[in-house]
């Protein structure tokens, strides 16, 4: 058996298509991890949705802030953003169908040393605490108000998790943490503005990856495409899978137990 962790999707679905031939990936006996962000500004979100769905226990899936977003355009009553591409989920007669699945989704994957989010971990949070809080959020989001969750998910505040907090500020809290942290600060505190690469840190803040754990997991994370698939300067095992692909990058897929990496060339013609 392979298993391979692959970066954001984000629609890419020819790439998607072209990768898992590369890697003559078969279901029967592979697995895939992905990091998140199945949907969103590619031309092809439906098309990856259903092909990840379709591939049953052989994909394993943590949920991206484009997922999400998704969700909560659906059943938050959220408004799609103008470069959004999900218009085509949104139509099809089983897109109940494929949103359960999605929201069933958890965000985060462990198996042994392996963790996967769609951001990263920050260093406050051990890989068990950081288990039990995505739990919380999962509990809520397939739960009975799981709609009223998704009305309110989004915001800036708290800008970092406290054990104290409760309700929604707290799952907020936590899925910003674990769906958009880039740079933090010492204490956690979450910056949402800078996205570009490390030069960009605002003062006071540094990449999460940049800061010493108390434990020592292996974190695999998309998210960052401007870091093209590099965690430079880290001082944790971190692996940086998103590079780029729906912004003429490449689609980029990690063999976890060689450490290889096998990429294909991106499709895309997408300006930021």
């Amino acid at each position: 058996m392979s298993r391979y962790a692959i970066g954001d999707l984000q629609g890419c679905h020819q790439e998607f298509v072209e990768l898992l031939e590369a890697l003559s990936f078969d279901p029967r006996r592979d697995e895939l991890w992905l990091a998140g962000d199945l949907v969103n500004r590619g031309p092809g979100s439906l098309d990856c949705l259903r092909d990840v769905m379709a591939l049953g226990s052989a994909a394993k899936v943590v949920l991206g802030n484009h997922d999400l977003h998704l969700l909560a355009v659906a059943r938050g009553g959220a408004s799609l953003k103008r470069k959004d591409t999900l218009d085509d989920i949104l139509a099809v007669p089983d897109r109940d169908t494929l949103l359960d699945w999605l929201q069933a989704r958890p965000l985060l994957l462990r198996d042994g040393e392996a963790v996967m989010t769609h951001a990263g971990l920050p260093p406050q949070w051990s890989v068990e605490q950081a288990e039990g809080l995505a739990g919380e959020v999962s509990w809520v989001l397939t739960g009975e108000h799981s709609g009223d969750f998704l009305s309110r998910m989004y915001g800036n505040r708290p800008r970092r998790f406290k054990p104290h907090q409760e309700g929604v500020d707290r799952y907020r809290a936590i899925v910003n943490t674990l769906t958009r942290m880039r740079f933090i600060d010492a204490e956690g505190r979450l910056d949402f503005d800078a996205k570009e690469g490390l030069d960009s840190a605002p003062e006071g803040f540094s990449p999460w990856f940049q800061y010493p754990r108390a434990d020592d997991p292996w974190l695999l994370f998309g998210h960052w495409a401007a870091l093209n698939g590099t965690a430079s300067d880290r001082r944790v095992r971190a692996e940086a899978l998103d590079t780029g692909c729906v912004w003429g990058g490449s689609l980029t897929a990690l063999d976890m137990a060689s450490g290889e990496r096998i990429s294909v060339p991106s499709r895309q013609q997408i300006t930021r």
